[in-house]
């Protein structure tokens, strides 16, 4: 882990706190890799997991990259005592976590990858701050998750208030459920079994409020003020965000680019690692101008 210096956080427009970078990385249990000379590499995990899943593939870019890994509030190792439903009850509040982790690492034009809700996320992130982005690379994002008239999100409202529902009364029965249906490969029980055991680790009242503020998150009359590249990483297989919510998103998105990977489920960085990784390579070696290393 590469020390980090305690200079005060940058204030930045639309930030509910104000903290000290040194608070922002015990918050977020920030983690850095790498070279600190290097450009700068940002994971951010989705709904009911942690950094954890990220660390086997950010760990084959600390050799090129400075690596940095978070926690969202509420998640993981972070500090619980900081989880404020009103900073989250939306995901504005998870983009003021990001934009303060990447100044309290003194970063700027960053590349983040971000899984599932981090996309979005991270996009909300990208309009108010563009000065720190230079890339977004979308796993799996989707940018409504419920149908809404000609849009089709996946979910009908009453298939949300019912997953609600479902963490409510017995979040470990939930995720045990869903687990396997999410990863979509039977080949990799084990890959099943991590996602099931993150989604039951997830503080039970976090778990239910995070999960209404993603599922009934509306991101889509923002797409358009999205000004840095964007990659949209899309598994044609993924149950949570249809196949047709990347053509969506690309056809909205200016200067995006679509991937359709052909795998298997929502959790592609788990099941597929190095496809995600070759994605990664590549469009971190186009941004500069030099082939891809190889795996």
């Amino acid at each position: 882990m590469t020390p980090l210096d305690s200079a005060p956080a940058v204030p930045h427009e639309g930030a509910t706190t104000w903290t000290s970078s040194d608070d922002v990385i015990r918050r977020n249990a920030v983690e850095v890799l790498g070279d600190p000379e290097a450009p700068v590499l940002v994971f951010g995990h989705g709904y009911g997991t942690d950094q954890s899943t990220w660390r086997p593939i950010a760990e084959r870019f600390a050799h090129s990259h400075r690596v940095v890994l978070f926690d969202y509030v509420g998640s993981g190792r972070s500090d619980l005592g900081a989880y404020d439903e009103r900073r989250y009850d939306s995901l504005e509040g998870y983009a003021d976590d990001l934009i303060e982790v990447i100044e309290a690492v003194g970063a700027r034009q960053v590349s983040f990858v971000g899984h599932s809700a981090s996309g979005m996320i991270g996009a909300l992130a990208s309009i108010r701050r563009p000065d720190l982005f230079g890339r977004l690379v979308m796993i799996c994002p989707s940018p409504r998750y419920v149908n809404d008239g000609d849009y089709v999100g996946g979910f009908d409202r009453e298939d949300v208030l019912e997953l609600l529902s479902s963490i409510e009364a017995n979040q470990p029965g939930w995720a045990a459920s869903i687990a396997p249906a999410v990863t979509a490969r039977a080949d990799l029980p084990d890959v099943a079994d991590r996602v099931r055991d993150l989604f039951t680790a997830t503080p039970h009242e976090v778990a239910k409020h995070f999960a209404r503020v993603v599922f009934f998150s509306d991101v889509r009359h923002r797409l358009g003020e999205i000004t840095v590249p964007t990659t949209i990483v899309q598994s044609v297989g993924d149950i949570i965000c249809p196949p047709h919510i990347g053509e969506y998103l690309s056809a909205r998105i200016p200067h995006s680019e679509l991937v359709r990977l052909d795998s298997a489920g929502h959790f592609v960085h788990l099941t597929d690692p190095d496809l995600i990784t070759a994605q990664i390579q590549r469009v971190l070696s186009d941004d500069a101008g030099s082939p891809a290393p190889s795996l």
